[in-house]
């Protein structure tokens, strides 16, 4: 039987071409912003994308207090905790998470770890995030590259 024969290059941790992005958040939305951001972190914008490795950059936000919740989410939407006691769920508005220390941080990064994988690749990707909430951080001699999060489909 003749065939060609075609290979399937799958992308290991050795021949992943990582690097470091800088992403300002300033004025984005947040869903939006954390949409592209899983999607960066998870290498979907890269050729050699494989679901099941670590292929994808290492991302740094800054400037997380700037970011807009669309409509009136900021006092409606809930974030919930549980202690893991009788009556130890803790309701909290994304206002009063906010107004807390590192809170914009807190949401953030809730919203990116919701749109990554729940398993232990999901917990790997979200080590590659930092978030800052003022302008300057503390990658810089990874010579991180600045991307325009609003070029990105």
């Amino acid at each position: 039987m003749k065939t060609l024969s075609f290979r399937t290059n799958i992308a290991t941790p050795q021949t992943a071409n990582k690097q470091w992005v800088v992403v300002d958040a300033t004025d984005q939305v947040l869903g939006r912003l954390s949409a592209k951001v899983a999607k960066i972190l998870r290498g979907k914008y890269k050729a050699c994308f494989t679901p099941n490795e670590d292929c994808g950059d290492n991302v740094i936000i800054i400037n997380a207090n700037k970011i807009k919740l669309s409509g009136n989410k900021m006092q409606e939407k809930v974030y919930l905790t549980f202690s893991g006691y009788p009556s130890g769920q803790h309701k909290k508005t994304a206002a009063e998470l906010a107004s807390k220390k590192d809170g914009y941080i807190r949401i953030v990064r809730h919203a990116i770890k919701g749109m990554l994988p729940k398993n232990h690749l999901g917990a790997q990707l979200l080590d590659n995030l930092r978030i800052y909430e003022g302008p300057e951080h503390q990658q810089a001699a990874q010579q991180p590259k600045t991307i325009d999060i609003n070029l990105l489909k």
